[in-house]
């Protein structure tokens, strides 16, 4: 009974791993669309662009360092601090995106 149950945990918890480097990629896919798409439609200017690629950039740089640390994963700590890094990422896009300025 024991057995099973910790059986269970562990692959409960190595599937919650997967699926959080998965969303992570899968993210930051995303937001290279979003950027994309307000590059083709003249509402990122490519001061912009720039700025939220150099972000982008940084992150990724941030996760591959992470991740060379600790054996190829990231800890849980990390894995919160990349969301939440993402999200301002996010938030300016969509700041961006949306002010006046327009590519000429």
């Amino acid at each position: 009974m024991k057995k099973t149950i910790l059986t269970t945990i562990i692959a409960a918890a190595v599937a919650v791993s997967t699926l959080s480097a998965q969303k992570i990629e899968e993210r930051k896919d995303n937001q290279q669309k979003r950027i994309a798409q307000g590059v083709a439609s003249g509402q990122l200017t490519p001061r912009e662009t720039r700025h939220i690629e150099a972000r982008e950039q940084a992150i990724n740089k941030e996760v591959r360092s992470d991740r060379k640390a600790n054996g190829g994963k990231l800890t849980q700590a990390e894995k919160n601090q990349v969301n939440r890094q993402q999200n301002r990422v996010s938030k300016q896009i969509y700041t961006q995106k949306h002010d006046a300025q327009k590519q000429q």
